[in-house]
């Protein structure tokens, strides 16, 4: 059923007129006629008793002026939304992320996104870096922040971010109280890292630095579940290598940074080709984010306050009863 008939009939139905309801519609009289006989011929009844002297809704028409009201205003409605969501302005964006990345650069970014397009919503699910690409790849996510870049070309990306690897061991552990340790020292501890299937990079960093400093490293585990990682530091000499924000969830454990060399890796924003518009207005609030944290850091530097605070970590600091999440 055409819609822009519907329409004509309600104009039919509110003017009870044929002459103010073409005028109204912009059209010749004789074609309004024309479309309501095509109408009360597809409907199968009359639905607009007319006369020379009268024009008036037949009962069929009646009840047919409320229902078509019903779907001339969810067609607005539709057509609303969808030029809402090709504009960037409403709509959902799936996103995979990573503690990292949640803590200093899409929380807030999420926090601007919400100010400039209050349309926009997000389901969100935290994911190490293989299950991210997937998710990419197969159309579950729309947006990924994993550590390095995708080992694809089937996708866009963006570095955003550098973060720190730190040592992590118990407080029965020598290094426990420790302000930090030299990469090479790592050779003297056996030592727990990621799978390289879930955070290759996160892998491939640590091994590629052990060989450039000739750390020959003593691997006794690879784990990513935090309640196996956590139970392994804390009831063995054990040392796990993870993300300072990682390490810093890890309760009864202490974190212990790594130096000469400082241990990092990238953490990129990555999405599927060709960028949405929502895609668009995300990255725009991180680039405001990372303009406002390279602000801060110029005025910390001349001396002057931040203006805005992040995160941080005492090194050598014992952590406590602090939740640990994954």
């Amino acid at each position: 059923m055409d819609i822009r008939i519907l329409r004509s009939f309600l104009a039919i139905a509110d003017e009870l007129h044929f002459g103010r309801a073409a005028a109204r519609l912009h059209l010749a009289q004789p074609s309004l006629s024309q479309q309501l006989r095509r109408l009360e011929r597809e409907v199968g009844v009359e639905l607009v008793a007319r006369t020379s002297h009268e024009v008036r809704l037949t009962p069929a028409g009646q009840v047919f002026q409320t229902e078509a009201r019903k779907l001339i205003e969810q067609a607005d409605r539709a057509m609303t939304a969808a030029r809402e969501v090709a504009a960037g302005r409403s709509g959902w964006i799936n996103i995979g992320f990573n503690l990292s990345a949640a803590e200093r650069v899409l929380q807030p970014a999420l926090v601007k996104l919400s100010g400039t397009h209050p349309g926009v919503g997000t389901h969100l699910w935290e994911l190490t870096s293989g299950p991210q690409v997937q998710g990419l790849l197969n159309g579950e996510l729309d947006v990924g922040f994993t550590f390095g870049p995708p080992p694809t070309g089937a996708l866009g990306s963006r570095e955003v971010l550098r973060v720190q690897l730190v040592a992590v061991v118990g407080h029965h552990h020598e290094w426990a109280g420790r302000q930090s340790v030299a990469f090479h020292e790592l050779a003297s501890q056996a030592c727990m890292l990621c799978r390289r299937a879930t955070s290759p990079t996160m892998y491939d960093t640590i091994i590629a630095i052990a060989q450039r400093t000739s750390t020959n490293l003593r691997i006794v585990a690879e784990n990513d579940d935090l309640g196996g990682v956590r139970l392994r530091i804390t009831t063995g000499p054990v040392a796990g290598i993870l993300s300072l924000e990682r390490a810093r969830t890890l309760n009864g454990t202490s974190v212990v940074p790594i130096v000469d060399p400082v241990p990092t890796v990238p953490v990129h924003m990555v999405w599927r080709p060709p960028q949405t518009r929502l895609v668009a207005a995300l990255l725009d609030s991180v680039d405001t984010v990372l303009r406002e944290r390279a602000g801060d850091a110029a005025a910390e530097a001349a001396g002057g306050p931040p203006a805005t605070a992040g995160p941080g970590a005492v090194p050598g600091q014992r952590r406590g009863d602090r939740p640990a999440a994954w």
